[in-house]
């Protein structure tokens, strides 16, 4: 039995967003201590075969932490520690937000899932932009996914992801906009084509390199194509894919299943391989691959269909903190397995 299994119990008796914040508070606590070098000794994996390379950015390993675990940028080095590759904080937003009323955190634990209704509540940017700046980096990849402000019109996105991005930018590997999230009024309807080139073509003239964009699973196969055709179009640098679900699967058990928000967790995994590999046979550029990855298998299926890395979030809260080594080292034995010198040989195997 793995430790975290014993803790369990404790921390589901909690509310699912105290819970959360109690897990941060003891991250915190322990980052920049002596307690982070020997998670790095019992948690990380150092193999050649998982190196990997993606938007000019050098990743240790594929699987990384994905936006919504560390939004205000408090933990990314001990999130590191833990054998992550990458750490991508946020979404950042132009401005302070508190989200939307509490309880908007679930847990769907029949169906390792959570749904969710935050509302990018998180520090603003100018905050996060001083933490960033004040506080060491991690020793990964730092990502920063940023978001529109409820407040700001929809008409006014551009200006507003360009403020958030002018506060955070220097500080971040690379930056992901995220236009897809449900839980901001009209959020999502900013994957259309123009307002697609008005934001990315800012950021993008702002200097914001590398850009990524972050794409909703619920995005019609059409509009998809339409959003690929912005990313050749202004040479982004690779596609997220892809943010929480409104969508209620047939094959959710939990009471909480119908509880507004974006589902995220196992109900989506397939899902959200499907539309890695329908993004990666329609262009060139890195995709990185989210939405269940809760073990190698998982993980290796969005690789093998296209995805330079991988990130989780939800599968964090089931499976605790040895989830990032137990992928790694599984990886490596499906690498092997299946006679693939490194983790960048298998990307697009199934393709």
């Amino acid at each position: 039995m793995k430790a975290y299994d014993v803790a369990k119990p404790a921390l589901y008796a909690l509310p699912a967003e105290t819970a959360h914040e109690s897990t941060h508070r003891l991250l915190r606590a322990v980052q920049g201590t002596p307690v982070e070098s020997f998670l790095r000794e019992r948690y990380a994996v150092d193999d050649e075969r998982l190196r990997t390379t993606a938007f000019g950015l050098d990743f240790p390993t594929p699987v990384g932490v994905a936006a919504g675990f560390d939004k205000n940028a408090r933990i990314p080095r001990v999130l590191a520690s833990l054998g992550f590759g990458h750490v991508e904080v946020g979404g950042v937003t132009a401005e302070r937000q508190p989200g939307n009323p509490r309880p908007r955190m679930f847990r769907l634990r029949e169906d390792e899932a959570i749904v969710n209704r935050m509302g990018f509540n998180n520090d603003g940017a100018d905050a996060v932009g001083e933490r960033l700046d004040r506080e060491p980096a991690p020793d990964v990849p730092l990502g920063v996914n940023v978001g529109k402000s409820k407040s700001t019109p929809l008409e006014d996105a551009a200006d507003d992801y360009l403020y958030t991005y002018e506060r955070v930018g220097a500080h971040a590997d690379y930056v992901a906009v995220n236009v897809s999230s449900p839980n901001t009024p009209g959020l999502r309807s900013l994957q259309n084509r123009e307002s697609l080139e008005r934001i990315l073509g800012t950021l993008s003239d702002a200097g914001a390199d590398p850009l990524l964009v972050k794409f909703s699973p619920d995005l019609p196969e059409p509009a998809v194509e339409e959003a690929l055709a912005v990313v050749d179009d202004l040479d982004l640098d690779g596609v997220v894919a892809t943010n929480t679900t409104t969508e209620r699967p047939d094959t959710l058990r939990s009471p909480q299943r119908a509880e507004r928000g974006g589902l995220s967790g196992k109900p989506i995994e397939d899902r959200a391989t499907g539309m890695v590999r329908f993004i990666a046979e329609r262009t060139d550029v890195p995709v990185v691959g989210v939405g269940g990855v809760s073990d190698a298998a998982g993980a290796y299926a969005k690789i093998r269909a296209g995805a330079s890395l991988v990130q989780l979030y939800t599968g964090l809260v089931y499976e605790g903190p040895s989830l990032a080594r137990d992928i790694n080292e599984g990886l490596l034995d499906l690498l092997e397995r299946d006679g693939f010198d490194s983790v960048a040989d298998a990307v697009g195997a199934d393709l």
